[in-house]
């Protein structure tokens, strides 16, 4: 996850619905074999276990805090879009894995800190279309708004109700964001890691690719998941309520691992090649947005920090600035290029040379997604009825995780 634009991405093995009877066990189909000889002929049934396929569930998100920017997109977005586009891998028998994918924009986590109302509003209608623009197709993803499935803000807050408040002490995010908002900052800061761990837990997240600031919010997540199955799907009290329900009595939550983001992933500032690109940075020169004018993307660029080395060169840790450039310009190339392609194409060029190339290449990039932008983001009505329908399946999704939680903790849920 991505916090600072918060962007997490989770890779699940679907819960298929309690209704489904083929959740709990094993379809069994009839096989006739016949075998004939000369004055005879016998049948005989045979019955074999079908074996269940379980979907892979993909779920990231991002914050509508001001406008996304370049690392949101190269770091997040684009992965997207792989991960929806991306041919199923198979299982240990040859059956394909089902792949199903939701993106959502996550304003629950955009309200941690101060906000206004009405940019709230507009900067998640405006993400949302970014994704369509950027390449989620809502024909084969799920495109929604983090608020509008309850079932994100009630997990958390039963997480936050069994999570030991010195766990989120330990936060590193935490301290730091409350140090800039001294006395006026917000509960909600502080329990945000619990909205994290429910947005993740919800979906049943087996692999969630994070960025290093991070990390430790996703370790949390594992200790929240080992609590609450240890205190409430043991023994058979447990047993007995699940069978009741009609459920299974299997812990409600799996552990979450991460994985390692593509390499370049990660876009630091213009103005600091040690710091991450961040939309929270006070100053605007400090990153690309992905629907800045082209010629305020070549201001930018010219401006940009450099050094006073001569060349250009990759991963040389006291030219920060330069690693980064090139990564930007490696990432927005129209086909994949080696490291070693683009440095003999420009170590022999200066940082007066190498600018003009570098922004180039990032309008080209941009260009083609802008349009896009533009006639999704215009289209009002169509936007809100991808949202709608992204929401309804999410909901489903995420509401047989809650009512099985509900049923560990012992709650009275509705009859149906």
């Amino acid at each position: 996850m991505n916090k600072g634009s918060l962007a997490f991405t989770t890779t699940v093995q679907r819960s298929i619905p309690r209704a489904t009877a083929a959740f709990l066990s094993s379809t069994k189909e009839e096989a006739t074999t016949t075998a004939t000889s000369t004055n005879t002929a016998t049948s005989t049934e045979q019955t074999k276990k079908k074996k269940i396929v379980r979907s892979e569930r993909i779920l990231s998100g991002v914050q509508p805090t001001g406008s996304l920017h370049l690392g949101n997109y190269l770091g997040a977005i684009r992965q997207w879009v792989d991960f929806q586009n991306k041919e199923p891998e198979k299982d240990e028998d040859g059956n394909p894995i089902p792949v199903e994918t939701y993106f959502c924009v996550v304003d629950l986590h955009a309200i941690t800190m101060p906000h206004e109302p009405a940019a709230l509003r507009e900067s998640s209608l405006s993400s949302a279309a970014l994704y369509i623009a950027a390449g989620i197709d809502p024909a084969k993803s799920k495109v929604f708004i983090q608020s509008h499935v309850p079932a994100h803000s009630e997990l958390a807050w039963l997480l936050n109700c069994i999570t030991p408040m010195n766990w989120l002490e330990r936060m590193i995010q935490f301290k730091e964001k409350a140090k800039k908002q001294g006395e006026s900052v917000g509960v909600g800061l502080f329990t945000y890691p619990s909205l994290m761990a429910a947005d993740i837990m919800l979906y049943q997240s087996t692999k969630v690719p994070v960025g290093e600031d991070q990390r430790q919010h996703l370790e949390l997540t594992r200790d929240i998941v080992r609590r609450f199955n240890d205190m409430f799907c043991t023994g058979n009290q447990y047993k007995k309520r699940c069978k009741a329900a009609g459920i299974a009595s299997r812990p409600v939550f799996v552990e979450p691992n991460p994985i390692i983001m593509k390499e370049g992933a990660r876009v630091m500032s213009l103005t600091d090649g040690s710091s991450k690109m961040s939309k929270s940075d006070p100053n605007d020169n400090s990153r690309i947005n992905v629907l800045d004018p082209p010629k305020v993307i070549r201001d930018k660029i010219k401006r940009c920090k450099t050094d006073p080395f001569e060349g250009i060169e990759w991963d040389n840790p006291e030219r920060p600035e330069a690693t980064n450039l090139l990564n930007i310009y490696s990432a927005v190339q129209p086909t994949p290029r080696s490291k070693e392609d683009i440095l003999e194409e420009v170590k022999d060029m200066n940082w007066g040379q190498f600018k003009p190339l570098l922004a180039e290449a990032v309008v080209q990039h941009l260009e083609p997604i802008q349009k896009r932008y533009e006639e999704v983001r215009n289209n009002e009505e169509e936007l809100n009825q991808i949202l709608k329908d992204g929401a309804n399946a999410a909901n489903e999704v995420a509401g047989r995780t809650l009512y099985n939680t509900k049923i560990a903790m012992g709650f009275v849920t509705p009859q149906e």
